[in-house]
C-alpha cells in the first residue's frame, strides 16, 4: 500500500457541527422575513391600481427569488397581505402590509375588483406552471381554515378569489374540505363563506360548471359546512332559496333525488328477486316515502323502472309484447296505490313513452300498455286524453301520438256517451 492510502481520513469536529446547525436554524428563521422584504421592494415602486405593473415586477422577481422554495410565502402576502403565524395572526415585526395583496381590493367587496388580482395572479401562474400546486394543496385550504381569525370583510375578499381561482381552473375545489372543520362549521361561518364562494362562482360561470368543479374536488355533501344540527336538506334548500342561489338548491335537490330514485329500484328489485309479497312491497315503499320523500311524480317513474327492469326477455322478439303485457298487468297492482292524481298518472305515461322509445323490443306495444295500466286503475281516461293533447315528452312524440289515436278517439267517445246519459 503507499503512503497516501495510509493517511487518516479528514474529520469533522462535532462542536463545529452544532454551531453550524445552530447558525442555519437561526438563519432559516428568519429567511421568509427576508424573501418577504425583497418582494416588497420590488412591489413598493409600483402604483397602487397598476395591475400590469404588479404582474410584470412578480413576473421579473421570480428570476431572482425563490418562488419554489417560498411558494406559501408567497401566496400569504399576495392573498392575505402579508406573513402568518400557525393559527392565522400576522407575524408582527413592524412590516407594513405587502403593497400588492387581494387584502388590498376595494371595500364592499366586489367580483370585478377582485377578478383584476385574480388576473395577475393567473398570469404569474401561467409565467412559473410549479406555482399552482402549492397554491391549490397548500396556500389555498391553509387560508380558508383560517376564516374565523379575520374579520368578514377579509375572509369574504379570500372566499371571492378562492371563487374566481377555481372557475378558471387555478385551484380545486378540494381546498373547500378546510371549511368543513369543526370550529368553522358552528356559527354558520362555513356556510357563509360556502355561500360566497358560489355566488361569485356563479357570476362568472354555470351551475353545471359549478357542479363539475365540486364533483372533481370530491366535494359531495354541502350539508357538511352546515353546524351539525342544521344538516337537513329542507334547511340546505331554503338557505340558498334566501341567498338568491336558487339554482344551488335545485342541483342539491335533484342529486338527493337521483340517489333515492337509485335507492328505490334497487329496493324494488331485490324485493322481486326474493318474491316478497306485492302487499310488503308497497309497505317498503310507503315507509322509505316516510323517511326520505321523493316527489309523487318522481316516485311513480322510478317504481316503474324497478319493476320493468326485473322483466325478463325472451331471445324471440315476436314474444316480447305480449310478455311485456302480461308482466305489467303482474304487477300494475304495485304502481297503482301510488298513482294517486292527474299529475302522477301523465308522468306514468310519460315514463312508459320515454321507456318504450328507448327500449324497442316493446315500442309497438305502448298503447297496449296504456290499455292494460288504464284496466288496472293505474292511469284514467283524462290523463291519457291530456297527455295526447298536450303532455307528452318529445321523445318519439309524433310515432306515439299517432299509435294511440284510436284509443284516445274510443275514451273520448266514451266520456261523450257518458255526459249525455247523465244529462238525460
Amino acid at each position: 500500500m503507499s503512503q497516501q492510502s495510509t493517511a487518516p481520513k479528514p474529520s469533522l469536529q462535532g462542536v463545529r457541527i452544532k454551531a453550524r446547525k445552530g447558525a442555519v436554524k437561526a438563519h432559516a428563521k428568519h429567511e421568509p422575513t427576508v424573501f418577504r422584504d425583497q418582494l416588497y421592494k420590488q412591489l413598493e415602486t409600483v402604483p397602487k391600481d397598476d395591475f400590469e405593473g404588479f404582474t410584470n415586477k412578480l413576473v421579473q422577481a421570480g428570476s431572482t427569488l425563490e418562488f419554489l422554495k417560498y411558494a406559501d410565502v408567497l401566496f400569504e402576502i399576495l392573498i392575505a397581505g402579508g406573513l402568518l403565524q400557525p393559527g392565522g395572526t400576522y407575524v408582527e415585526d413592524g412590516a407594513d402590509p405587502a403593497p400588492f395583496s387581494i387584502n388590498n381590493a376595494k371595500e364592499p367587496v366586489q367580483v370585478a375588483d377582485i377578478k383584476q388580482y385574480i388576473e395577475v395572479l393567473n398570469k404569474l401562474i401561467r409565467r412559473y406552471k410549479y406555482l399552482q400546486k402549492p397554491l391549490e394543496e397548500r396556500s389555498l385550504p391553509t387560508l380558508l381554515q383560517y376564516v374565523n381569525r379575520w374579520p368578514d370583510v377579509h375572509w369574504e375578499k379570500l372566499a371571492v378569489a378562492t371563487a374566481l381561482l377555481m372557475s378558471q381552473g387555478l385551484a380545486n375545489a378540494n381546498c373547500l374540505q378546510s371549511l368543513t372543520k369543526d370550529h368553522l362549521v358552528k356559527n354558520d361561518l362555513s356556510v357563509r363563506v360556502v355561500t360566497t364562494i358560489f355566488r361569485a362562482y356563479l357570476a362568472e360561470q354555470s351551475m353545471e360548471h359549478l357542479s363539475a368543479s365540486l364533483k372533481r374536488g370530491g366535494i359531495k355533501d354541502l350539508l357538511a359546512f352546515f353546524p351539525p344540527n342544521k344538516r337537513e336538506d329542507k334547511i340546505l334548500d331554503e338557505h340558498f332559496r334566501a341567498a338568491g342561489l336558487s339554482q344551488v338548491a335545485d342541483w342539491w335537490t335533484k342529486r338527493q333525488y337521483a340517489a333515492l330514485k337509485e335507492s328505490i329500484v334497487k329496493t324494488l328489485k331485490e324485493l322481486l328477486e326474493q318474491e316478497t309479497t306485492h302487499a310488503e312491497i308497497i309497505a317498503a315503499i310507503k315507509n322509505q316515502q316516510e323517511e326520505r320523500p321523493l316527489p309523487d311524480t318522481e316516485l311513480v317513474s322510478c317504481i316503474w323502472q324497478g319493476l320493468i327492469s326485473s322483466v325478463e326477455w325472451s331471445a324471440r322478439q315476436d314474444q316480447n309484447e305480449a310478455h311485456a303485457l302480461r308482466e305489467i298487468a303482474g304487477f300494475a297492482d304495485i304502481l297503482e296505490p301510488f298513482c294517486n292524481g292527474p299529475k302522477t298518472e301523465v308522468a306514468l305515461i310519460n315514463t312508459v313513452q320515454v321507456y318504450c322509445y328507448e327500449d324497442t323490443r316493446v315500442i309497438k306495444a305502448f298503447p297496449q300498455i296504456l290499455k292494460v295500466l288504464y284496466n288496472k286503475d293505474c292511469i284514467s281516461d283524462q290523463a291519457i286524453i291530456y297527455w295526447h293533447q298536450k303532455g307528452a315528452k318529445p321523445q318519439g312524440k309524433q310515432h306515439f301520438l299517432q299509435a294511440t289515436q284510436a284509443l284516445v278517439k274510443f275514451l273520448q267517445e266514451q266520456d261523450d256517451s257518458e255526459e249525455e246519459e247523465e244529462e238525460e
